[in-house]
């Protein structure tokens, strides 16, 4: 079994969550085709996407694997005037984490992160343990406090 960052971390601060371990498929490295593999319903599976805002802050957001981010909302959100998403070749170097990976759980900084609202309609939620071919499942409400988000509509 897998043991990442994310899992120790969450281990450490006595947070509940289960994995789940799957194959992962290079040429579809998507969250939808992650839930599908999985048999899991994808709107209780999300990803973390990692935004910048034109003073150079960044954000980290959680939403459905199967949908997209509206960079408005996003930004009224987090208080910015605009958010724009980071190039993937700065994910790693930023993160710690490589696409298909990125876990909102123990970055190599601690940014300013947000989850869509539909999160606090499920008793958990599935979000990357920080390596492909892992995924974490956590009550979202615990998952919020230990990384100090907050809930908002993000969603296009």
């Amino acid at each position: 079994m897998i043991k990442t960052n994310a899992m120790r971390l969450l281990t450490t601060a006595k947070i509940a969550f289960d994995t789940v371990e799957y194959e992962v498929d290079e040429d579809d490295l998507s969250g939808v085709h992650t839930a599908e593999m999985l048999g899991t319903d994808p709107d209780c599976m999300f990803k973390t996407l990692v935004c910048r805002d034109d003073k150079k802050g960044y954000f980290v957001f959680c939403i459905p694997v199967a949908y997209e981010l509206d960079l408005k909302k996003c930004a009224a959100a987090a208080g910015v005037k605009r958010v724009e998403m980071i190039h993937v070749k700065e994910l790693l170097p930023l993160t710690g984490y490589i696409r298909g990976g990125c876990s909102p759980i123990g970055m190599k900084k601690k940014f300013p992160t947000l989850i869509d609202e539909t999160a606090t309609m499920y008793d958990k939620i599935y979000v990357s343990a920080g390596q492909r071919g892992c995924q974490l499942y956590l009550n979202p409400m615990e998952l919020a406090e230990y990384v100090d988000a907050k809930f908002a509509d993000l969603l296009a």
